[in-house]
């Protein structure tokens, strides 16, 4: 049998519920195109980082992260009311830079295989 932190097993459902919180309960605008890529929790639960991507983007839009930021209290509510935990996780919203570092990379994969075929 696998063995498991709690942490990893809250910041999977944590994941799941603030994804499902910002595309049916969330009507701001400006956050309509995320993707919650990962959440990392503290051993005791009490501090989520949330990792989010906006779809088709390499960088984050300024205007996303503030609506996240507007967004964060009723956020914590709806997960504390969802979740039952004895302390709701406050949140914190990172934007993802892998997705920019690996489109990144594919670009210069990509380069190298045209310069390739070139040279044959």
């Amino acid at each position: 049998m696998a063995n498991f932190k709690r942490a990893d097993r809250v910041a999977d459902l944590i994941q799941a519920e603030i994804a499902d919180i910002l595309h049916k309960e969330i009507k701001d605008p400006r956050i309509g195109s995320l993707t919650v890529t990962d959440v990392t929790i503290s051993d005791d639960l009490r501090v989520a980082k949330v990792y989010f991507v906006e779809m088709a983007q390499d960088i984050c839009n300024e205007e996303i992260q503030e609506g996240l930021e507007r967004a964060k209290g009723f956020i914590r509510k709806e997960l504390g009311r969802r979740l039952r935990l004895r302390y709701t996780p406050e949140v914190i919203f990172r934007p993802d830079n892998s997705f920019a570092y690996g489109s990144r990379i594919d670009r210069i994969l990509a380069e190298l295989k045209k310069q390739d075929s070139n040279d044959a």
